[in-house]
């Protein structure tokens, strides 16, 4: 174990055919929703390459398949020497990922821990969905910080992020009855506060550079939104950020697949969805899209500069070089 710190079908394709790597990927992604261990065929991980977004990644440059065949992979979280940590639900594990690409346990026997965040004391904080809590995992027994609100067992929360005062932002998407879809802030006095039950299903949570606005994902819809923060940690102001590509229509109404976000230093914003990564600037303008052959579900910067992006999801993990450099006053 590495020592912990503080802290559907996949399309056909003939020999024949000749494709661009994003072309390719675009193709490969175009059928039914992955399953949760879809796996780009070889062909696929060779080809993949990011096309050219400008001070964000360069056209051409590959986008590594470090691994497929994992268990469930969330919550990627960048280390203090650069190296990243994410979870394999359900293996019950954090899985390390070094400098040099090798995969090691972390922590094992997590019960059922899916999205990580260190907070301003180190602390390695995370959502676990098999008894629904938010607890601190730096060492065992897990310290329980949130389980209920207003008297009721919290429903499946999905992601979290600390802020520099040490309260919590967290999603519940409301799959579990009688939860409603709400976003969540777990003050740092261990309150839960409910911020807003009128999003169709929270997903990804992140905060600007600044710690001043949050940003939301919203998975059965067609935009991310954005929050301006108050402060005693609630809410005020919500507004759409961005509108999203690749939204499909279904039986149970719109999936845009918007999952995991991260930050850069620029203050852009990535969004792990239907088709890939998507990024926008800043101001909200759309950037350009990372395309991959399935759906990604989490994504963080790491690296000795925090210049590489890692994204992981449906059973997968990836590894960008990027000209862009993650936001260094967070681990995420």
């Amino acid at each position: 174990m590495h020592p912990r710190t503080s802290f559907n079908r996949t399309a056909r394709l003939t020999a024949t055919v000749t494709l661009s790597g994003v072309m390719l990927a675009r193709a490969l992604g175009a059928q039914s929703v992955p399953g949760p261990t879809a796996q780009p065929t070889a062909l696929a991980a060779a080809a993949l390459k990011a096309p050219g977004i400008t001070g964000v990644v360069a056209a051409g440059t590959p986008i590594e398949l470090l691994k497929s065949g994992l268990s469930g992979t969330e919550g990627p979280i960048a280390l203090k020497d650069g190296s990243l940590i994410f979870t394999e639900r359900e293996a019950n594990r954090v899985t390390h990922i070094g400098l040099d690409g090798s995969f090691t346990p972390y922590i094992e026997d997590t019960e059922g821990v899916n999205s990580l965040t260190i907070d301003p004391r180190g602390r390695l904080l995370a959502v676990q969905w098999i008894v629904p809590r938010v607890v601190d995992i730096s060492k065992k027994p897990f310290a329980v910080l949130a389980d209920t609100y207003g008297g009721r067992p919290l429903g499946r929360p999905n992601d979290l992020i600390a802020d520099a005062k040490g309260g919590v932002y967290f999603s519940d998407p409301g799959l579990v009855a009688p939860s409603k879809p709400t976003l969540f802030y777990l003050t740092p006095g261990n309150r839960v506060v409910a911020l807003d039950d009128t999003i169709e299903r929270p997903n990804g949570v992140q905060l600007s550079p600044d710690g001043t606005r949050l940003y939301a994902a919203n998975t059965a819809g067609a935009h991310i939104f954005v929050y301006d923060i108050l402060a005693d940690g609630s809410v005020a102001n919500r507004r759409t950020f961005a509108e999203l590509q690749g939204v499909r229509k279904t039986d149970a109404g719109l999936n845009s697949g918007a999952d995991g976000l991260t930050i850069d230093s620029e203050g852009r914003l990535y969004v792990a969805s239907n088709i890939g990564v998507q990024v926008f600037s800043a101001g909200g303008a759309a950037l350009g899209v990372i395309e991959l052959p399935v759906a990604p579900q989490n994504l963080a910067f790491a690296g000795v500069g925090k210049n590489v992006l890692f994204v992981v999801g449906r059973g997968n993990a990836y590894r960008i070089s990027m000209i862009a450099r993650g936001f260094a006053g967070r681990p995420k």
